[in-house]
């Protein structure tokens, strides 16, 4: 059975930092690429990051490139997503997700495991 496991949300102030960390188990880990999307209250999901199972590829969403980064390891089973200079705009549930295609992930945003999602409120 695939579990993802996201952990570290919470609320922060406009501009601080928080890490999530989402644990995988009951998969090659190391076979996967591994995402991070978000929904905001009343809004459709939306992709915000994406790695290569070797960790050598990522790609970001527009608005979180620069303040973003997302990482792995492989050793643990687990991918990150840095998070600084947060803004009000960041506010959503943000869920990890596990595909083999790193292309499903990052163009249809779609995967084939998803975790429960952590939330992150950002105040002004």
């Amino acid at each position: 059975q695939v579990q993802l496991v996201e952990s570290g949300g919470g609320l922060v102030q406009a501009g601080g930092s928080l890490r999530l960390s989402c644990a995988a188990s009951g998969l090659t880990f190391s076979s996967y690429a591994m995402g991070w999307f978000r929904q905001a209250p009343g809004k459709e999901r939306e992709f915000v990051a994406v790695i290569s199972w070797t960790g050598a590829a990522t790609y970001y969403e527009d608005s979180v490139q620069g303040r973003f980064t997302i990482s792995r390891d492989n050793a643990k089973n687990t991918v990150y997503l840095q998070m600084n200079s947060l803004e009000p705009e960041d506010t959503a549930v943000y869920y990890c997700a596990a595909d083999l295609s790193r292309s499903k992930l990052r163009i249809e945003q779609d995967a084939t495991y998803w975790g429960q999602g952590t939330q992150v409120t950002v105040s002004s």
